[in-house]
């Protein structure tokens, strides 16, 4: 079958899928986004987590031909995700009052992460730079879209609303220590500018 849906705001395509293939292997394999991570295949882990239509989902858990016509946000499309919700009032999604017409609107630069020399970085990803967030990085992508899609929702996290919004996700190298600070970090940047 042949999928169209739109991907950190570029409408694609994708050919010849078979009817188990997983959004995860499309993101990697056909449109040669790697940043999700595949590591567990059974939605336990959390290093393949994007947005579709908003909502957090596991890209490995989700059939190719369920995101016909919809909109997927990568950890490779945080920083124009970001950069759109700023533009909109704190929402890029329709889940926070701008429609999904028009968050598919805004266009990904050529260079969108998918050669790593996207020059800019969405808050939370820089938070995880500067908190020392990032170990072995195989858990950091699902980490950072589930991150931001708190920090579009909740401005202001108590330790226990991050705890939960990032408990789907597991990491082998840290103690989550830094990984939590890298939240608390990208809120408190987000609240001075406001």
């Amino acid at each position: 079958m042949r999928v169209n849906f739109t991907v950190n705001g570029r409408q694609q395509e994708a050919d010849d899928v078979w009817e188990g293939e997983s959004l995860l292997y499309v993101l990697r394999e056909r449109m040669g986004l790697p940043g999700s991570k595949n590591a567990c295949e059974q939605g336990e882990c959390g290093s393949c987590t994007v947005r579709l239509d908003g909502v957090l989902v596991c890209s490995c858990l989700v059939a190719a031909g369920q995101v016909e016509g919809r909109e997927v946000v990568t950890v490779e499309g945080l920083a124009d995700y970001a950069k759109q919700r700023a533009e909109h009032g704190g929402c890029a999604t329709g889940a926070c009052g701008t429609t999904l017409d028009h968050a598919k609107q805004w266009e990904a630069r050529p260079s969108d992460g998918r050669t790593g020399e996207q020059s800019e970085l969405s808050p939370i990803q820089q938070a995880f730079i500067d908190a020392g967030a990032v170990q072995c990085g195989f858990c950091t992508p699902g980490l950072l879209v589930a991150a931001d899609e708190l920090l579009e929702r909740n401005a202001e996290p108590s330790d226990a609303d991050i705890r939960e919004a990032l408990s789907g996700n597991l990491c082998r190298c840290t103690g989550y220590e830094k990984i939590l600070d890298a939240v608390r970090l990208a809120a408190a940047r987000q609240e001075e500018a406001v």
